[in-house]
């Protein structure tokens, strides 16, 4: 599975303007829309609360991977945003986080959620490339450096 598949360039934003987890979620959702993608946002939205009332997403490093599945969304998606000054999202080391990456899958999707989310965490651990993405002065230089990442595994 290769995550520029499912993530367009559309589905990134370069500076996000919110400045707490429900405002990322809102606005990492919002993305989604500018792509033309047709689904509940309210459900959306729910769906990513209640998986973050299980434990944070935020991984570390700088890093959170909000995900859920949503029921009557057709097709795996991706959405990308960075924020340069950070967001407080609860992060298991406790720091700001400043790349996101929300993956919303069809709700009977089993096999190929975990794949992705699986592949999005290897890619993210890599410093190089989470430098790579802070330093991206556009959205095409972001993508680029998905896509580069992404042809490794």
């Amino acid at each position: 599975m290769k995550i520029t598949e499912i993530l367009k360039k559309e589905f990134i934003l370069e500076e996000l303007k919110a400045t707490s987890k429900r405002e990322v979620l809102v606005e990492l959702a919002g993305a989604f829309a500018k792509g033309k993608l047709e689904f509940d946002s309210d459900a959306m939205l729910h769906v990513l609360l209640e998986r973050e009332k299980l434990g944070s997403t935020g991984i570390g490093d700088g890093i959170a991977i909000p995900h859920g599945k949503l029921a009557g969304l057709e097709e795996m998606v991706v959405a990308f945003g960075r924020s340069r000054e950070g967001v407080d999202f609860e992060a298991m080391d406790g720091k700001p986080v400043h790349l996101f990456f929300l993956l919303m899958a069809p709700e009977n999707s089993v096999g190929q959620h975990l794949k992705a989310l699986a592949k999005i965490s290897r890619m993210i651990k890599d410093e190089a490339f989470r430098k790579k993405l802070l330093a991206a002065k556009e959205c095409d230089e972001l993508f680029q450096a998905v896509a580069e990442k992404d042809d490794e595994y």
